[in-house]
């Protein structure tokens, strides 16, 4: 399997995890990944980068069966409001295309939140990197390298 940034990332910061990785394919669904993958999809997490009034960027990583709340992401984050950016200002702002977004290893670290739930699990996955990629990793490993907080966001 390839080594994605977000593999070299977590090896750098002796982050145990684990690799998968599935056809990709611009089409799947949150839930189609996860059934690919074998998991429960409140086990699967995708990452939003959304725009706050203030022109602050923030990062929120939800289940992927999961809809961000605009109105609890603008409170956690401490906005009047946010909204998500536009999928063609993705890759110049985080590297990163629509489909392998990853909270890891963006070219700028932003404020980024991850919804309570995914302590309910030992492991969590969110993309690699790369369409086609995921890492299971325990979700406090995922809060300390990014640098994260909890919050109720759908």
């Amino acid at each position: 399997m390839e080594k994605t940034n977000v593999m070299r990332v977590l090896d750098g910061k002796k982050i145990k995890y684990s690799s998968h990785e599935y056809e990709p394919d611009a089409t799947l669904t949150g839930e189609e990944i996860a059934g690919i993958l074998g998991e429960n999809p409140d086990k699967v997490f995708k990452t939003l980068v959304t725009q706050a009034k203030s022109g602050a960027y923030y990062v929120f990583v939800i289940p992927v069966a999961g809809g961000l709340d605009l109105k609890k992401a603008a409170k956690a984050a401490g906005e009047k409001a946010i909204s998500m950016i536009k999928q063609k200002d993705l890759l110049p702002l985080t590297g990163y295309i629509h489909g392998g977004c990853s909270p890891i290893g963006m070219k700028k670290r932003f404020p980024t939140f991850i919804h309570e739930s995914a302590k309910e699990f030992d492991n969590m996955f969110v993309s690699a990197g790369k369409v086609g990629y995921q890492v299971e990793l325990a979700p406090t490993d995922l809060e300390k390298v990014v640098g994260s907080k909890w919050a109720d966001l759908i």
